[in-house]
């Protein structure tokens, strides 16, 4: 299979295509695969401007991490006591490392949202974080984009060239996302205190509020 049999349009594909795919494949938690996957494809060649791919991929992911913030930031009025009781020694751990932790989730391909939903909750600062995760995208977006043209699909294409279908590649992302929806439900449960009592005890003192 060819790497485009993945996104059959991409020949035509516009710049805002591009950003809906990546604005929306950015605001499902954990599924940001088919917005790397049409950029690179994008990349390769000289149809389109390399800036505008980075910046456009960068600005719509970033738009959509801060919606689902926001809807972390909110949402602990929706987890009951206990689970936040929980959750606090966590939160004010990633929130002393706001800025560190959001910028090393955008400018990386882990699961950002490991990072984001915890940043919500504990309420950090969402000019921080905005500025954290555009700065992160961008060397992100740029990291594709230049890999990407200069080296073609050679990196990837090898890994498909046994796979005359797509199907398993969309389950396969299908099948990432639940994992990681499942890491976050664990996030929830675990003890947090018991955990980062050992290795950070300042996390455990109610009026220290980082």
């Amino acid at each position: 299979m060819d790497f485009t049999d993945l996104f059959p349009f991409a020949s035509d594909v516009g710049y805002y295509l591009l950003a809906l795919v990546n604005f929306f494949g950015s605001l499902v938690p954990f599924v940001p695969l088919p917005g790397f996957l049409l950029l690179a494809t994008m990349s390769v060649g000289d149809q389109y401007d390399l800036h505008i791919l980075a910046l456009v991929s960068a600005i719509t992911a970033t738009v959509a991490k801060q919606i689902i913030f926001y809807v972390s930031y909110g949402g602990r009025k929706m987890i009951n006591e206990k689970t936040r009781k929980r959750m606090r020694p966590f939160e004010r751990l990633i929130k002393r490392y706001g800025a560190g932790a959001a910028f090393f989730a955008a400018a990386t391909p882990i699961p950002d949202d490991l990072v984001y939903v915890p940043l919500g909750l504990a309420k950090y600062n969402p000019k921080r974080f905005f500025i954290a995760t555009l700065t992160g995208k961008i060397v992100l977006s740029y990291s594709i984009v230049f890999i990407s043209h200069n080296l073609g699909l050679s990196l990837v294409e090898p890994f498909l060239e046994n796979v005359d279908d797509a199907t398993p590649v969309y389950i396969g992302m299908i099948v990432f996302a639940v994992m990681m929806t499942a890491a976050i439900i664990l996030l929830l449960k675990l003890d947090w205190a018991r955990i980062l009592g050992k290795f950070a005890p300042w996390t455990l003192d109610e009026n220290n509020k980082d």
